[in-house]
């Protein structure tokens, strides 16, 4: 039985009445092996199959022979094709694909700061290949994975940034690869809409927990549920301070496919949890759902007055547009996310 049953059965629930229009047609997928990619292919391979809809997804992967052996179940799903390649030069196939998912970006803070230039390549030309490909192969709903870092830094006092808020980030600092390479490619999404008729979806991602999240690079929930998993004190490197929210992975799944699916073309969704911590509180609330042992390690000490870091976003218009909620809690995606890792 596939582990993730439940969660797949709550994205089915969430989503049942939107996949009529999906029966017997064609997905594409870039960036399908990663973490956003995984999720869509297991809650598409679990939809189809239960819904009868006969339809098809082709998953792009750099190395579908990892993919395979990480999820050899989906691997073999007669409803998937996996093609291996880069977005920026593969060999696309032949055929109509009606929708089309662009993920394929990946969010690594190591190759920000290492490799730039192969973020920002990965990021513009990708996204121009996979418009070009969409709108010369029947697609008529295209779906972007943007970011919240196109706002650029949270301003104080702002509590959840909402997505009428113009910010930006720092074009003149490296740093900024990942989110002027996001903001661009919601440009291109635009221009190829006016210019070859795509519904080109936005969706801007946050901060997610669930199965399948790396515990061992930059995402703080996966550091520090790793961290209690391998019997460790939990470790901040800063000072705790800053504040994030987390969406669950299943939850994640939902809101896509209804982006995808249902939302008005080039109207921007955030994509996250209103419901924010700070990461010292994030610590201890890990340990308390995992084991309430585990201590507790904080490299920095908070500088008196200051105001903490944001980084969470309003979602009242997915709400109010598209009636998506947050339906999984912080403390049972914790639970959810350390149980399958446990498998």
């Amino acid at each position: 039985m596939n582990p993730l049953a439940n969660d797949l059965d709550h994205v089915l629930v969430q989503t049942r009445d939107l996949w009529e229009e999906v029966r017997g047609q064609n997905i594409f997928i870039t960036g399908g092996t990663g973490f956003f990619g995984t999720w869509l292919v297991e809650s598409f391979c679990w939809i189809n199959r239960i819904l009868t809809l006969n339809a098809h997804a082709t998953i792009l992967s750099r190395d579908p022979e990892r993919f395979a052996h990480k999820c050899s179940h989906l691997a073999i799903d007669s409803s998937v094709t996996l093609i291996s390649g880069d977005v920026r030069d593969c060999t696309f196939p032949e055929g109509e694909f009606r929708y089309f998912i662009h993920a394929a970006t990946e969010a690594s803070a190591r190759q920000a700061a290492e490799e730039p230039l192969e973020m920002l390549s990965t990021i513009l030309a990708g996204t121009e290949r996979a418009l070009n490909f969409a709108s010369t192969h029947g697609t008529t709903k295209f779906l972007l994975t943007s970011s919240g870092a196109v706002y650029g830094k949270q301003p104080p006092g702002m509590t959840h940034i909402p997505e009428s808020y113009i910010g930006a980030p720092d074009p003149l600092d490296p740093a900024s690869v990942y989110a002027e390479g996001k903001r661009a490619a919601e440009l291109m999404c635009a221009i190829y809409q006016k210019a070859k008729g795509l519904e080109c979806k936005i969706a801007r991602c946050w901060a997610f927990c669930g199965p399948h999240l790396p515990l061992d690079q930059h995402f703080a929930i996966g550091n520090f549920i790793g961290d209690v998993l391998a019997g460790r004190p939990i470790q901040i490197s800063g000072d705790g301070t800053p504040r994030r929210s987390y969406l669950y992975a299943a939850d994640l799944a939902i809101w896509l496919w209804t982006i995808l699916l249902k939302a008005p073309p080039l109207v921007a969704f955030n994509v996250g949890s209103a419901n924010d911590v700070s990461i010292i509180e994030l610590a201890k609330t890990v340990a308390a759902t995992l084991n309430p042992h585990t201590k507790i390690h904080v490299a920095k000490q908070p500088i008196a007055a200051s105001q903490p870091a944001r980084y969470v976003p309003s979602v009242n218009r997915a709400c109010e547009m598209l009636g998506l909620r947050e339906t999984i809690c912080l403390e049972e995606s914790i639970r959810r996310t350390a149980a399958w890792n446990r498998k």
